[in-house]
């Protein structure tokens, strides 16, 4: 199974690409394609069909995915991207950022 360094409620600096600076929430990470959806970011227009949810229809904003490789993790204390590091603490396997040391 592919493991990756982001995951769902990270708060996330996107570093190449249209949308270079945004910040944001991940709202969900997809596994498989490597691509992760991060709140306000990277948005996209979709037509909807009338449904119960929306009887209306018509154009949606919404956000699309973007490669996790454009995508770095927001060190808490600073404020700034940081990478990802692994150590076993306590008995217990963590992601550990590589620039204040701290858990994430």
């Amino acid at each position: 199974m592919k493991k990756l360094k982001i995951k769902t409620g990270d708060t996330v600096r996107i570093i190449a690409g249209d949308h270079k600076g945004t910040e944001g929430k991940v709202m969900r990470v997809d596994i498989e394609k490597n691509k992760a959806i991060v709140e306000g970011a990277n948005m996209v227009s979709k037509h909807e069909k009338p449904s119960a949810k929306n009887p209306q229809g018509g154009i949606v904003e919404k956000e699309a995915f973007v490669h996790v490789s454009n995508l770095a993790l927001l060190d808490a204390k600073s404020g700034d991207t940081t990478r990802v590091g692994y150590e076993v603490r306590d008995g217990k396997k963590v992601r550990v950022s590589k620039k204040s040391n701290e858990v994430i």
